[in-house]
């Protein structure tokens, strides 16, 4: 099971014959994929056009949600002091979720490189 992130569903849901839409095709035919509110909030602030509406609206009924809770936002916080630590600005968004991967001990799916170094220090929670 793997948390795929937003950069990685709108290389999927846009159809872009690209590493991380072949990586979330594999996920979710194998039953592998997951997500979080926050990454479905960020989809949702995007989705363009009726078809990726509708394909959001079936991804919501076939992909686990992981929730994001007391728990996720603790790691969230405590990644966010961390991550200053280190000199890194990280989007909130992307601290939370991080977080919640950690949380769920899943590996994250993403085509973002700023996630390497949130990832790095996460690890360390």
């Amino acid at each position: 099971m793997k948390l795929v992130d937003a950069s990685s569903w709108i290389e999927f849901l846009r159809g872009r014959d690209s590493e991380p839409s072949q990586r979330v095709k594999a996920l979710l035919a194998r039953g592998n994929a997951a997500w979080c509110d926050m990454t479905a909030v960020e989809l949702w602030n995007g989705a363009q056009g009726h078809a990726e509406k509708k394909a959001l609206e079936e991804l919501e009924a076939e992909v686990r949600l992981c929730a994001v809770n007391e728990q996720v936002w603790a790691k969230a916080r405590l990644l966010a002091r961390r991550s200053r630590e280190k000199g890194h600005t990280v989007a909130s968004v992307d601290i939370v979720i991080a977080a919640c991967a950690v949380n769920y001990d899943l590996e994250l799916e993403h085509c973002d490189a700023h996630f390497d170094k949130i990832l790095l220090i996460a690890k360390k929670l």
